[in-house]
């Protein structure tokens, strides 16, 4: 029988920093896992290094569900994300394996295809609205049928979502950037930019943008009530989602529908929101949910309440992470929209294949297992490099939510 021969850990900045897990059975079987952190990377390489790898050697790794349970139940100390990422790793790491095994695609073994394409949504923005417009058509060109859109708002000097270069990269060297944020000005400006969005290139594509946890929920039903005329897609985590309850405040106020998710670790964090139908898009995720096992259970739990998948997707997410997020899209029955950043040149120096991109939809590859190779000599080119995400501080000089 084969088992769990050996584990290692790989820390590697190739345009950001990624953590990998490589998985290797006694019959040389490799499986991947991403167990990438944004900003808590080394936390989550120490609690795999020193706490879950000795557990998994000897291992049958077959047993996908048996071991899922293992690490999470037999912890004691369970949720939060730096657990539910390392669980994560090992367990997409397993599912690697077994499609390997199994000579099939991993999406194959969850059921087969629910759907053709992956219908994904990119990031539209700009300094101003004019620099923004521009953004949205120029992905449109590009054949994208959803694009989020954010600018930067005026005389304030600190925005969520405006890339600076080819790629929206907010984790920077060094210690946090201390961003200024305005509230009062973001709801005043906002919606006049996504109105302008609108006026310009009209209702043919999804139209999405995201607050990014920052507005009460008081504000967020005030936002939410203001861009109504803009149909859009959803609004993305208008308020912090610890508290699933405030969600209630929100859906009594607008009808423009809510994402929410991209935080939370495990079925619980998002149970009210879900059976409840405070929010219409899940957006938990592969990495940071615990693996394919346990974000499926949550996706099984939204279907019968109506809720679509909108699944996080932006850069810090490995292609390991993009690969099972879409072999899950292409087959879970309430699918709504895949988020979709691409990655680095470096990135792709380093981790091999997965999914492509056209007509605006993501596509799983059809090789067996994820499809997605780790090369090892490559990232060695790449060492470590600690970056911090932002943080937020009002214009009276107290923390808010980034």
């Amino acid at each position: 029988m084969s088992r769990i021969e050996r584990a290692e850990v790989f820390v590697a900045s190739p345009g950001r920093t990624f953590v990998t897990l490589r998985i290797t059975t006694s019959d040389g079987v490799v499986g991947l896992g991403d167990a990438t952190l944004n900003g808590r990377e080394l936390a989550v390489a120490s609690y795999l290094r020193d706490h879950l790898v000795p557990l998994l050697i000897g291992k049958d790794p077959a047993r996908i569900e048996d071991m899922w349970q293992y690490l999470y139940r037999g912890a004691y100390w369970r949720r939060g994300p730096v657990t539910m990422t390392a669980i994560a790793a090992v367990d997409t790491a397993l599912w690697d394996i077994k499609g390997k095994v199994a000579g099939l695609p991993v999406y194959q073994l969850l059921g087969g295809r629910s759907r053709d394409g992956v219908l994904v949504y990119s990031h539209a923005s700009g300094r101003d609205t004019a620099e923004l417009l521009d953004d949205v058509e120029r992905f449109l060109s590009l054949g994208y049928e959803a694009v989020r859109a954010q600018a930067a708002v005026p005389e304030v000097g600190g925005t969520y979502g405006v890339r600076k270069g080819k790629l929206y990269e907010p984790a920077a060297a060094a210690l946090p950037d201390e961003q200024p944020w305005d509230t009062e000005a973001y709801l005043n400006f906002a919606p006049t930019y996504l109105e302008a969005v609108r006026e310009r290139f009209g209702f043919g594509f999804h139209l999405l943008h995201d607050v990014h946890h920052r507005l009460t929920p008081l504000e967020a039903a005030r936002f939410g009530k203001a861009v109504e005329p803009c149909r859009l897609f959803w609004m993305e985590d208008p308020t912090p989602a610890e508290n699933q309850e405030a969600f209630r405040l929100i859906r009594q106020h607008t009808t423009t529908p809510i994402a929410t998710g991209e935080v939370l670790n495990s079925i619980w964090d998002v149970q009210t929101l879900i059976t409840e139908q405070l929010i219409d898009y899940v957006r938990t995720t592969v990495v940071h949910a615990g693996g394919l096992t346990h974000l499926r259970r949550i996706f099984d739990l939204a279907a019968l309440y109506g809720v679509r998948t909108g699944s996080h997707g932006a850069t810090d997410l490995s292609p390991v992470s993009m690969a099972a997020a879409v072999h899950l899209d292409v087959a879970v029955p309430n699918f709504g929209i895949q988020e979709y950043m691409g990655h680095a040149d470096e990135t792709l120096e380093v981790f091999r294949g997965g999914p492509t991109l056209a007509d605006g939809m993501l596509h799983p590859t059809e090789v067996p297992g994820l499809g997605v190779e780790y090369d090892e000599k490559a990232a060695e080119r790449f060492p470590y490099q600690a970056r911090y995400l932002p943080v937020a501080r009002r214009l009276d000089g107290s923390v808010h939510d980034w």
